[in-house]
């Protein structure tokens, strides 16, 4: 820990992170464009290290998609990391046999791959190069690694689309395929209730110290921690910032642009070769054709004629003759980079014009919290240096103006061991932080999401310990028990079942049970993205359903779970023959094909992974995915 260090040298490193964007485009190619830095990675694949920078964008990217919808969870946060990393490490294992093959691809290949990405087109609806450099900039890339990306991930697409797209059906086999997913089957079933399995069986002490041992976590006290730990939040030092109106005004010229908001306009554009082309098409629509008839006379589809929501300045020389056409209003014929357009005002935004009277005061707020976030800072590094001269936590912290406190034990619910709610500060970062520190290690100043810092030094663990058997004798008969007769009753259902098959009927086993036989009506086999009609019968035993022949008889749990179903397989019937022509069963297998492939890409990555050989920092790993903010 670097607390620990800086207590050995008296001296204090402060340390930048610097945050990158998070990347936008799903580029691969980690080796290729991420070079140098250092040892510091996450993983090694095939003698490749994977550095972990590439690694935090490709975690950040994740989260923050994630969290539109809301805070993440840890476990969210852990869950997300671990996608992460699996995704590098497959793209990494398949720019390795990239390399090792030697596949190349042009320079056209990928001048055309790059000019067909939207986000590059201009107000002119083609490639802009001025647009291309702003938005790879604003991701993080200057032109040369840009470039190297899109070629390593063409190259990629050489390796794995020629694994894909070799794959066909014959027709036989897509027509039995076809039957499969579209057969209809009925059943018939009975409900085995859990009294059939008889009463509960009486357990013994050896019995429920086993059932305990098995699931200690449940059946035993929680992990308490003594942990000490500090805060000053933004609140503590509002009452030392002053802002001037210097600095007000200041600050608007530099926020200028989000207050003075110009209006913009969704245009359509059509060119035309000469002027004479031109002013014909602008007379028909003075005439009552529409702006989109005119279009699709020039073979132009929709896509083609747009040009995106632009403002006058945007348009230069032409600004002045679009702005001055109403909504829905088309342009005369304006000189166009080549020939002539008419260009269609499709809806009008209006602008806006915020005065520095009107946002003084929310500048005030923010520029406010700037400082105080500035002043949290130098108390956290005023904090440092007195802990690096070996002050006590508690001792620091009073002496640079933060808060100090301490709670003796608290579990990972914040709960302490008699039941109540541990005193500490209400915020949902803090808990977990103080879960993630090392034990008697003096964690550094890390800031939460509420603009609070903290500090947590763990000074003791008492770690979880199994409770006496009297204390929670109640409990784990009850779940002894109730394990006991899951087990009864899905072996009696099980025994059930073979006794329906071998009778091919259910009446003997509705007799046993004391309950009546019942109809399921026709049934589909459960598919994803098709609509499932639910019914009487789980979709676990839906699709066991659709796994044994007509006459055969299967079982599994009810949808409560407190009863069992036995269902015997009463008819089925498969779609008519030539339901389907020849012309669409070839698309049906096409398509098929297409998943096929698709599952041996993924394979071939697992497999390419597996040859590679793999080593993986975990340790590098948790920390990112484990404390950073998305």
């Amino acid at each position: 820990m670097l607390q620990a260090m800086r207590k050995y040298t008296k001296s204090w490193v402060a340390s930048l992170f610097l945050g990158l964007l998070a990347l936008s485009f799903g580029v691969w190619g980690i080796a290729d464009i991420f070079r140098g830095g250092g040892d510091d990675t996450v993983a090694t694949v095939g003698g490749v290290k994977i550095p972990v920078t590439f690694y935090q964008q490709n975690y950040r990217n994740l989260t923050r998609q994630a969290s539109r919808n809301g805070d993440l969870t840890p476990a969210q946060q852990k869950a997300l990391g671990k996608n992460a990393l699996e995704g590098v490490i497959d793209q990494t294992a398949i720019d390795n046999y990239v390399r090792r093959y030697g596949l190349t691809v042009t320079d056209e290949t990928v001048s055309a791959r790059i000019r067909a990405i939207p986000a590059f087109v201009g107000p002119l609806g083609t490639f802009d190069h001025t647009q291309f450099l702003r938005a790879i900039d604003s991701i993080g890339y200057d032109e040369p690694s840009f470039v190297a990306a899109i070629r390593a991930e063409i190259s990629r697409d050489q390796l794995l689309g020629a694994t894909a797209s070799g794959m066909e059906l014959p027709p036989g086999y897509a027509q039995a395929f076809f039957d499969y997913l579209n057969q209809v089957r009925a059943a018939a079933y009975v409900t085995v209730p859990a009294s059939a399995a008889g009463n509960p069986p009486a357990p013994s002490d050896a019995d429920l110290a086993a059932y305990m041992k098995a699931h200690e976590a449940t059946f035993s006290t929680p992990e308490y921690r003594d942990v000490s730990f500090a805060w000053v939040s933004p609140q503590d030092v509002m009452g030392q910032i002053k802002v001037s109106d210097d600095q007000l005004k200041q600050q608007y010229e530099v926020q200028k642009a989000q207050y003075v908001i110009p209006e913009k306009r969704t245009l359509e554009q059509i060119t035309f070769p000469d002027l004479a082309s031109a002013k014909a098409a602008k007379a028909k629509v003075a005439s009552g054709t529409s702006f989109e008839e005119i279009a699709k006379q020039r073979g132009l589809k929709p896509d083609d004629i747009q040009i995106g929501t632009l403002s006058k300045e945007d348009l230069a020389e032409r600004g002045a003759a679009v702005f001055a056409v109403p909504q829905g209003g088309v342009t005369d014929p304006l000189k166009a980079p080549v020939g002539y357009a008419l260009i269609h005002v499709v809806s009008i935004t209006p602008g806006s014009n915020k005065s520095f009277a009107d946002v003084k005061e929310d500048l005030r707020r923010q520029i406010s919290q700037q400082l105080a976030q500035s002043k949290i800072g130098d108390i956290s590094n005023a904090y440092i240096d007195e802990s690096s001269r070996g002050e006590s936590l508690e001792q620091a912290a009073k002496k640079v103006g933060m808060h100090a406190g301490r709670v003796a034990a608290i579990d990972a619910k914040g709960n302490t061991p008699d039941g109540a709610k541990a005193q500490i500060p209400s915020d949902p970062e803090l808990l977990p932080q103080m879960f993630k520190a090392e034990p008697g290690e003096e964690g550094d100043p890390f800031q939460a999401k509420s603009g609070v810092t903290y500090v947590v030094k763990v000074e003791g663990v008492r770690p979880p310990k199994l409770k006496p058997l009297d204390q929670v004798r109640a409990e784990v008969t009850a779940a002894w028990q109730k394990e006991q007769m899951s087990k009864r009753l899905a072996s009696l259902a099980k025994e059930l079942a073979t006794k329906a098959s071998a009778q091919k009927s259910l009446t003997a086993v509705a007799a046993q049970v004391g309950s009546n036989v019942q109809q399921t009506g026709a049934l589909r086999l459960p598919l994803v993205g098709r609509p499932d009609a639910g019914g009487p019968l789980p979709r676990a035993l839906r699709e066991q359903i659709f796994n044994v022949p007509a006459g055969e008889a299967v079982a599994g749990p009810s949808t409560d779970g407190k009863s069992y179903i036995v269902a015997l397989v009463t008819g089925v019937r498969h779609p008519p023959a030539g339901l389907i022509r020849p012309a669409r069963l070839k698309q049906f297998g096409a398509r098929i094909a297409q998943e096929f492939g698709s599952d041996f890409m993924q394979v071939m990555s697992k497999a390419a992974r597996a040859k590679e050989g793999v080593k993986i920092n975990q340790q590098t790993v948790d920390r990112i995915a484990g404390g950073e903010s998305s």
